[in-house]
């Protein structure tokens, strides 16, 4: 799911058929309907990833069933190469790509490879460079990317020991190197969460052996909590799979997970009027039963819009903001909007 502009976005899933389809919000209404969905053909293995580098532009990429990394994109007309078809950029990859954008025109696609080293791609405005650079390391999972400003870009990933592993490019050159990787400790369960609410400012999450939640953060000199790299704060849950993280605001993050009961549960941290919400390690319920990974989106401050896998495979929806009355529809422990679809991945996010 991406947003590029307020009250605008864009959903992807993979269908029962191994398509990419496709459902947006216009600010109106849901096209093609409410239940119905764009076919963007292709056959793919893992979940399709979407981003945007500014309005009314699209970059989706999948991985096909030869192992390779394929793209389309939206132009503001038109799909590229054609509705149905896809651009071959090549490779055998065994993860879904993770892409980040840090300027107009510029994206960055990591990839975890055959012998789990992973490996860049990028495209610098008017062409993609040659081939893949390898950056090293091994990962059991797709890792994670965030930029906080422009050239600026923060990797981690979980290595095979299942320690958490970071990389960064500041404009000129890879930190540590192009082939070495920061160990930040941890003993975790899939693949880690980076999200910035500031420049300079990065936080970490990830799911411990125990499966509660753990978080660690950059504050523009330290690492925290302790300013020690390996250390990390629990903030309890017993959770499936990995957690989604949105900010839509300065020192704001919702944070939504999956409950060893397939229901959806969500905390927060503001860091203008409390901290952690309900508590440091309280979770509210948010109903729903979900048989897939979740995803949600901010395109404004104090808005948030929520899709999980429902039981019966289609995409359900849930938001929130103070002028639709809080979390609708039907309130916090209510039901979710139904937007139909046969769903056999998440919405464009990992497993």
């Amino acid at each position: 799911m991406t947003s590029w502009a307020s009250d605008r976005l864009d959903l992807f899933v993979v269908g029962t058929n191994s398509a990419v389809f496709h459902k947006w919000w216009d600010g109106q209404k849901w096209g093609p309907s409410v239940k119905d969905w764009e076919n963007l053909g292709g056959t793919v293995i893992f979940d399709p990833v979407s981003v945007a580098w500014g309005p009314n532009r699209l970059d989706v990429f999948a991985i096909g069933t030869d192992s390779a990394l394929y793209h389309k994109w939206w132009d503001g007309s038109s799909w590229g190469p054609s509705i149905s078809g896809w651009e071959k950029l090549g490779g055998t990859w065994t993860e879904k790509p993770t892409v980040v954008s840090w300027g107009k025109n510029r994206l960055d696609i990591f990839l975890v490879g055959t012998d789990r080293s992973l490996y860049q791609k990028f495209w610098n405005g008017s062409q993609w460079n040659n081939g893949f650079v390898n950056l090293g390391g091994k990962f059991l999972h797709a890792p994670a990317a965030v930029a906080w400003g422009s050239d600026r870009l923060d990797i981690f990933g979980t290595g095979t020991n299942s320690a958490v592993f970071h990389k960064w490019w500041n404009g000129s050159a890879w930190g540590p190197s192009v082939a070495d990787w920061e160990n930040m400790g941890g003993t975790i369960v899939g693949p880690p969460k980076a999200v910035s609410w500031a420049p300079n400012r990065l936080d970490i999450f990830s799911v411990g052996l125990d499966s509660a939640l753990y978080h660690k953060y950059w504050n523009g000199s330290n690492w925290g909590p302790s300013g020690a790299a390996g250390a990390w704060e629990s903030l309890g849950g017993t959770i499936q799979r990995s957690p989604e993280i949105i900010s839509w605001g300065d020192q704001r993050l919702d944070i939504f997970v999956i409950g060893t009961d397939n229901g959806v549960f969500h905390k927060w941290y503001d860091g203008k009027s409390g901290g952690w919400g309900p508590s440091i390690k309280d979770y509210e319920r948010m109903g729903g039963i979900v048989i897939n990974n979740l995803t949600a989106v901010s395109w404004a401050s104090n808005r948030i819009d929520l899709f999980v896998v429902g039981t019966d495979g289609a995409i359900d929806h849930k938001a929130y903001s103070p002028s639709i009355g809080g979390w609708q529809p039907n309130g916090l422990a209510g039901g979710y909007e139904n937007l139909g679809g046969i769903a056999i991945s998440s919405v464009a996010r990992d497993n």
